[in-house]
């Protein structure tokens, strides 16, 4: 793989790679490292100004079921600005859109230990704070966090935990950890998420390591315990299973606590915890790609969304915890910041750094076993 890198001369020969190879983000995130080791983008450079008049469109990438219903249609009234909306289900698809050119957008929502990389890649541009006039409404935690310390490429935009999400009346006890994916008794009515870092990562937490792990050990053991429990799932799902576990269909899903928050106010007796030997803690940021050609309509809508009232009905219908804090008092089921005991029980997804390729091949490994 290594040699392989040095070969790659250009982005495009990168980007070339990358599509006809049918690349993960791990493999994609590793080559894409070399290429920049090899020409390091400047990264001390200082923000454009993003001051001045708007340009009359906007092209926004962001998560599904992930913003309020009249927030767009709000801003294009308020701004004059045409906004085009698309959604993805995987920071893959969103990677994939960013090394292509960034396919005309001007703002995606990576999720925090991808920033680095992205950042590293060359693929963002610095935030210009002047005219993020609402900047001080963040809750401290997520904009200290290490994946951009002080938010200089990236806005935190809001928080959630992966978790098990379960329907009460379908199983004999409330799962408290992993290990209810071994659980004969529940066979094909369990799902895991579409996503190696939070699978293997949850085998991990299992057996007592960091979500982080690189021991080569440590991840061959993780990879096992995912194919020990794979017969017993009925699928790798994401996003979608919500309506599984809203028919029953599903007993117990690895999911997000959001998408949790979402089905639940379609069926009450859906429940969520955060298993008891851990998981995962999570900031989803709002970015601005390098070769965004709207900068400026970027900068007044991250800034609309630091609106605490605008923030406030985002986080209120997606169910997740907003990053802005003076938003919480507006929510009428405010997500409170995760308390110490939270914090004890969770963390931050990081950057791998060369352990991604081994992370990469045991996922491929554990989809196709």
């Amino acid at each position: 793989m290594r040699e392989g890198c040095r070969a790659l001369g250009s982005r495009r020969e990168f980007l070339r790679a990358c599509l006809q190879g049918g690349l993960s983000l791990g493999t994609a995130s590793a080559l894409w490292s070399c290429v920049t080791r090899r020409e390091p983008p400047p990264v001390d450079e200082r923000p454009r100004s993003a001051a001045g008049p708007l340009e009359h469109d906007l092209r926004i990438f962001n998560w599904s079921d992930y913003i309020a219903a009249d927030t767009i249609s709000r801003f294009e009234r308020e701004f004059g600005v045409r906004v085009t909306y698309d959604t993805y289900e995987s920071n893959e698809e969103m990677v994939a859109k960013l090394v292509a050119g960034g396919d005309g957008y001007d703002i995606v929502a990576p999720t925090g230990y991808l920033v680095p990389v992205l950042v590293e890649g060359g693929l963002l541009q610095p935030l210009d704070h002047a005219v993020l006039t609402n900047w001080a409404n963040l809750v401290p935690l997520f904009v200290d966090d290490e994946a951009d310390r002080g938010g200089r490429y990236a806005m935190p935009y809001q928080w959630g935990t992966t978790g098990l999400a379960y329907r009460r009346d379908l199983v004999a006890a409330s799962p408290r950890g992993w290990a209810v994916f071994a659980d004969p008794s529940l066979r094909g009515a369990v799902t895991m998420l579409d996503d190696g870092r939070e699978v293997l990562g949850a085998m991990l937490k299992w057996r007592g390591h960091s979500v982080n792990a690189v021991d080569p050990r440590q991840l061959e053991r993780a990879k096992e315990d995912a194919l020990l429990v794979k017969p017993n799932l009925r699928a790798y799902l994401s996003a979608t299973v919500k309506g599984q576990l809203i028919s029953g269909d599903v007993a117990v899903a690895q999911l997000w606590s959001g998408d949790t928050r979402q089905a639940q106010l379609e069926e009450e007796r859906i429940e969520y915890t955060v298993p008891a030997e851990g998981s995962v803690l999570f900031t989803d940021y709002l970015a601005v790609p390098r070769s965004a050609p709207n900068r400026r309509a970027a900068h007044a809508f991250l800034n609309y969304v630091l609106r605490p009232a605008v923030a406030a009905e985002i986080a209120e219908q997606t169910g997740y915890g907003p990053a802005n804090g003076a938003a919480i008092a507006l929510m009428p089921h405010p997500v409170e910041p995760p308390d110490e005991e939270l914090l004890r029980r969770v963390e931050f997804q990081r950057d791998l750094g060369p352990a991604t390729d081994l992370w990469d091949r045991l996922w491929t490994e554990v989809k196709a076993g």
